[in-house]
């Protein structure tokens, strides 16, 4: 499921669409959130170096960790950190993201600010301003792919720090830009979704096209114990838990998947749900207060149910008086005609009514005024 997620952004954008992005949630419950986003981001990396995604290079909008963090990060996973500057640009957006430190060298008051990495980065004074931040993202990415027709990802490691110096509406715009711009081929971000308001998740959920929302995990059902159970419950926490993705498709349908993973020395791993946590998932369906098929006695009692419509009698077949002709008479010598035919049912046991008519001229029963003919 992680993998699908990785390939959805590898692939980009359709024509005539929007950029396909991914909120990355977490909570203090399950804090695995940067994890997941170094996953994708180290995935992502590998598709574009190997040139097997739509995007040609990375702008990383660091506002949590700073470029050595990922340029170690990059080193790790075998990516060629010599050649980064052919796929990747950092905006620095950590080190003095109010321009603090930059008054304090100018005045002298400390020494001069050093990034320290052979990665691209651009150091980024001004977090308020989302304009400026919106126009420094798609500078670097021009660096990467040119004016032409090449694309660039996007991912921002943390858009909860971007909530520190702004409102919602304006990161929310900033988002929705960069998943509209024509050179952008995808967008995903971090967000520790405990820390904000319902509002404000939801806000960017709606703008985002996948979710991946890490959370603790959950104890084996029916008391089957699991050597993990023996440790407290906050341990097994903080050694792994569910993420659960919500996809968005383009007919407006919505896809749920589910994947544990574990925390390793080497990062997180992605395994399927296994047994125990699929059946405590079913047992949180809520489950319906009717039954959706019928039991064996309620078949027959259907089946006994007498329907009005239907004719009910004690099995004679009876002869339905059509107005004209005696009962008595000798049927076969007659001949009728289709209107005039005999009808046989079955003898409702209720009576009837018997029409007699005065003669066959007479003329049939109209609705229409006998006085309209006179002049008054």
């Amino acid at each position: 499921m992680a993998e699908r997620i990785c390939r959805a952004l590898r692939d980009g954008v359709l024509e005539g669409e929007h950029a396909p992005a991914l909120t990355i949630k977490d909570s203090i419950q399950s804090p695995f959130g940067f994890l997941v986003f170094n996953h994708v981001l180290s995935q992502l990396s590998s598709f574009i170096v190997a040139q097997k995604s739509q995007s040609q290079g990375i702008v990383l909008v660091a506002l949590s960790r700073g470029p050595l963090y990922y340029e170690e990060l990059f080193k790790s996973k075998g990516n060629d950190v010599s050649s980064s500057n052919k796929w990747i640009r950092v905006l620095d957006c950590c080190t003095d993201p109010l321009g603090w430190r930059s008054k304090l060298m100018e005045s002298g008051r400390i020494a001069n600010l050093t990034l320290g990495t052979s990665t691209t980065a651009s150091l980024y004074k001004n977090a308020k301003d989302l304009d400026k931040l919106l126009l420094a993202i798609t500078e670097l990415g021009k660096e990467l792919v040119g004016d032409g027709k090449g694309r660039f990802a996007v991912a921002i490691d943390s858009v909860s720090e971007m909530l520190r110096h702004t409102s919602i509406s304006s990161v929310a715009g900033l988002l929705s830009n960069l998943r509209s711009h024509d050179q952008v081929s995808c967008l995903f971000w971090l967000l520790h979704s405990d820390i904000h308001e319902t509002k404000a998740t939801a806000a960017l959920e709606y703008i985002s096209s996948m979710q991946a929302s890490a959370e603790p995990r959950t104890r084996p059902v029916n008391g089957q114990r699991g050597n993990y159970e023996k440790l407290p419950f906050l341990e097994q926490n903080l050694r792994g838990g569910k993420i659960h993705v919500r996809f968005k498709r383009r007919n407006g349908r919505v896809r749920l998947m589910s994947e544990e993973f574990c925390i390793e020395q080497s990062g997180i791993k992605f395994t399927p749900i296994s047994s125990e946590a699929e059946m405590m998932a079913r047992s949180l369906v809520p489950k319906v207060q009717f039954n959706l098929q019928l039991s064996e006695k309620e078949r027959n009692d259907r089946e006994k149910v007498v329907l009005p419509f239907e004719h009910q009698g004690n099995g004679k077949t009876i002869q339905i008086y059509d107005g004209r002709k005696s009962l008595n008479e000798d049927k076969p010598e007659m001949q009728y005609t289709s209107a005039e035919k005999v009808q046989t049912v079955k003898d409702s046991g209720r009576g009837e009514i018997i029409y007699f008519r005065d003669s066959d001229d007479e003329m049939p029963d109209s609705d229409e005024d006998p006085d309209d003919d006179l002049d008054i």
